[in-house]
């Protein structure tokens, strides 16, 4: 039977016109007021209800005595109260007509105790009754075009995106958000949903599987409700758009841990990883891992992608990248005689070589120069893509010298329309490493001019790595993916 329940009203869950938050205090604190500003921050533009027994005003906003109070119905409630007092509100939710409720608070089957048992049992009951609840003890939803946002996420991006993201975990959920913020992931939605009374990992899936505005499904799970019908649809959904998974709980501690986050059972690696590989969903062990994964099937267009060639500097270069690719399944093919005289006669020399990896033996090569190698490298046919590393650190240096700021002499906006055109011209994807060891706070302007030179690179569709290893991880995830994939 499939998942999905064709009477949730998701338009109204992810975008709601009106939200009332349940549990607000007028003196600002608490879960409640914090989501109330982040909503503003964000610029959330529908109408916001705030409700407290004791009533008053929160910078300059009506604060109503009751949720019965709030003047017509609403789509979607926030519930911040006490853990004894959410059944009830949410039943006066329910009544309202809301489409959903994420509850915030905690203290109900993560405390392992019978009354906790006894107040998520009766939020089931209510749930059942005719409204979707989302939690309790999490952190909510955070969806760009709608201007949702998690607690806290009051500084999130706005800007839409592919990769939808269902989390078990709040704290995860926040923080996947920000590092999307920083890495150049946009997202269609994110959901925080604790300890998934209803709402949760499965039914998430098939929705994100059938929502035209995502691309790519990554997931943090603690445990599954129904292993039978998570299985039978990660290998529906991934069938047509890739799946990250990220299995938390795998170890005997961390087992222990999740018991105690979400009341989750962790489960067995053996089964999860086998599980997992058949229903050709990808593995992560971490969460820059899914960043990472998720960035390069953001960017790079469907398709398997084994034979590269790399173009940097240092002499370590050639070691490293056949180590990175072997471990991956992935070719750097040395290019024939003629081709690596060609690229060759572009290299400053001495030290440098041409042949496939193409070490350019210094980090200032001018980025007419970098653009004619890859345009040469792609001629030969084996190529399916190509890796770029730059060295802009070593600018600084000069910039020193000239008394400049580093980031007004690095040509990376030069480097990166001609790595677009480059892309344009030859219909092969490049990939760009911006490795950067000056990271200390005496290197403070170097940091900020790699920020601006990934923004550069991210703004033409180029998916951007901090070092070589981690991008050929990534790119292995999407030949696995792609090179497993039947069509169903």
């Amino acid at each position: 039977m499939d998942p999905l329940n064709a009477s949730t009203d998701y338009e109204r869950i992810f975008h709601p016109e009106r939200i009332a938050i349940i549990g607000v205090s007028g003196k600002g604190a608490g879960f409640g007021a914090r989501l109330f500003y982040s909503l503003r921050a964000i610029g959330y533009a529908g109408e916001i209800f705030l409700v407290n027994p004791k009533g008053g005003q929160l910078d300059g906003h009506e604060i109503y005595e009751s949720i019965e109070a709030i003047p017509g119905g609403f789509d979607l409630a926030i519930i911040a109260v006490a853990a004894s007092a959410v059944p009830e509100a949410l039943e006066a939710c329910r009544l309202k007509g809301a489409a959903a409720a994420e509850i915030l608070s905690a203290g109900f089957s993560e405390l392992g105790t019978p009354e906790g048992m006894a107040l998520e049992k009766q939020i089931m009951d209510v749930a059942a009754r005719g409204i979707r609840v989302i939690g309790p003890n999490c952190f909510g939803m955070y969806v760009p075009k709608s201007g949702l946002t998690v607690l806290p996420g009051p500084d999130l991006s706005r800007e839409p995106g592919p990769v939808a993201f269902s989390s078990q975990s709040g704290g995860m959920a926040v923080d996947f958000a920000n590092m999307g913020k920083s890495t150049g992931l946009t997202f269609s939605k994110v959901v925080s949903f604790g300890n998934g009374v209803d709402l949760r990992e499965t039914e998430l899936l098939d929705y994100f599987g059938q929502d035209m505005q995502t691309r790519i499904i990554a997931m943090y799970i603690e445990g599954v409700k129904n292993g039978d019908a998570f299985f039978k649809t990660l290998k529906k959904v991934a069938a047509h758009k890739p799946v990250i998974v990220m299995k938390g709980g795998l170890s005997a501690a961390g087992s222990r841990a999740v018991l105690s986050h979400t009341a989750s059972m962790g489960g067995s690696a053996r089964i999860w990883e086998a599980i997992l590989k058949q229903a050709n969903a990808v593995q992560v062990f971490d969460m820059s891992e899914m960043a990472r994964t998720c960035l390069a099937f953001t960017h790079l267009q469907p398709g398997t992608y084994r034979h590269i060639s790399v173009l940097g500097g240092g002499g370590a270069l050639g070691v490293a990248a056949a180590d990175a690719a072997e471990a991956v399944g992935m070719k750097i093919p040395p290019f024939s005689p003629d081709l690596k005289t060609r690229i060759d006669d572009l290299l400053p020399r001495p030290g440098s070589s041409g042949a496939n990896p193409v070490d350019v033996a210094n980090p200032f090569v001018a980025p007419q120069v970098l653009k004619d190698v890859l345009l040469l490298a792609a001629e030969d046919d084996r190529i399916e893509l190509q890796i770029l590393i730059t060295l802009f650190h070593h600018y600084k240096t000069i910039a020193q010298m000239m008394g400049m700021p580093v980031k007004d002499i690095v040509p990376y906006n030069e480097l990166a329309v001609g790595v677009a055109e480059v892309i344009d011209k030859t219909s092969k994807p490049v990939v760009l490493i911006l490795n950067n060891p000056k990271r200390g706070l005496d290197h403070m302007d170097v940091v900020e001019m790699i920020e601006e030179a990934r923004r550069a690179f991210l703004k033409r569709g180029i998916p951007v790595f901090d070092d070589l290893k981690e991008a050929m991880g990534a790119i292995g995830h999407i030949n696995a993916y792609y090179g497993g994939k039947t069509d169903e």
